[in-house]
């Protein structure tokens, strides 16, 4: 009903035309706001240069140009030249198989040094000097032997067999015993020597097998500068063709600032819009508010003079010949004009 009404009323108040203003200054703001988006929309160019070419591809998404796609192509000049690096990538690759290879016994050998500087070093520095210490006491053993017995041939071929002087008794014997002693102790302090260097030739062992086991990793890695080589100067080349990518994604990009800017102003129409349609409705309701209220005010006038040319006299009043009924279908029909005899 409410509805209805509005329409019988909108002729006599402007509450249509108000309303279609309203509609058409909110798609206009609306419009605008899209078209500004679009202008500010994020757009990467194709470029070209002597090295390469790139593509993008947009899309329509909403009203806005959205990237969709992105592709580049290496000049063929440069795309001939990363084919014969990659042709000898493979013998580079053999090479660096060989070298892992021939690599194998090293470390085998170096498993070996460990295993004998272990040997040498399992027994503690005093072990070591006793050991050596005994080594070569057994050596002086048969000539220590033989010297005391050609000095008690020559003691006993003089006479001197018997002859003691002093606390330290026989001479010659005594000179013997005192000479050996001298001996021993430079023997115990090659000993000591013996057993440094014996821990030294453990511990030398253990860094060659060391020396040895870093070679057989080395070699590997060695081998792979050629591979590596290639394969770095491949990108290079694929780097200069990415040129005109990296240039395109360059120019977009200063455009991103824009891009955002657009984006505010696309909200910003729209709340506009919404904003204009909410106040045109509102301004037509109010109109037809009001003008409703005027005519019911007349019409209770007119009741309240007794008929005559009021309404109450001939209109909507009692004596009216339309009923309610007529009056609400007529309310509900396409129809702006009331028909002879309503009023």
């Amino acid at each position: 009903m409410g509805r209805a009404v509005g329409r019988i009323l909108d002729p006599f108040t402007g509450a249509s035309s108000t309303r279609r203003a309203a509609n058409e200054a909110a798609e206009q703001q609306a419009a605008a706001g899209r078209q500004a988006a679009n202008i500010a929309a994020f757009r990467p160019v194709g470029m070209t240069s002597r090295f390469g070419t790139s593509r993008f591809g947009i899309t329509d998404v909403g009203g806005v140009p959205r990237v969709t796609s992105a592709e580049y192509e290496v000049a063929p000049e440069l795309r001939a030249i990363q084919d014969r690096l990659m042709g000898l990538t493979g013998g580079a690759v053999t090479t660096a198989e060989e070298a892992q290879a021939a690599a194998r016994p090293l470390g085998l050998a170096a498993t070996r040094l460990f295993d004998l500087g272990q040997q040498y070093l399992a027994q503690s520095p005093e072990e070591l000097r006793q050991r050596y210490f005994s080594q070569q006491q057994a050596l002086l053993a048969q000539p220590r032997a033989a010297e005391e017995q050609r000095l008690a041939s020559s003691v006993f071929g003089r006479g001197r067999a018997g002859l003691s002087v002093g606390p330290t008794g026989q001479p010659e014997l005594a000179t013997l015993a005192n000479a050996r002693r001298q001996q021993d102790l430079m023997l115990a302090a090659q000993a000591e020597q013996g057993a440094q260097q014996q821990l030294n030739y453990g511990t030398g062992l253990f860094g060659s097998g060391t020396s040895l086991l870093g070679q057989q990793y080395a070699l590997p890695g060695q081998a792979l500068s050629p591979l590596q080589s290639l394969l770095g100067a491949v990108g290079s080349v694929e780097q200069m063709g990415q040129q005109p990518f990296q240039m395109g994604l360059a120019v977009g990009q200063a455009a991103q600032p824009g891009a955002q800017a657009g984006a505010g102003l696309l909200g910003q129409g729209l709340s506009q819009a919404a904003q204009t349609r909410y106040q045109g409705v509102q301004q037509a309701n109010a109109a037809n508010a009001a003008f409703l209220q005027s005519l019911i005010g007349a019409a209770s006038g007119g009741m309240g003079g007794g008929g005559g040319g009021g309404m109450g006299g001939g209109g909507w009043g009692g004596s009216s010949p339309w009923s309610d009924a007529q009056w609400s279908r007529w309310a509900g029909s396409s129809s702006t004009v009331p028909p002879a005899g309503m009023v």
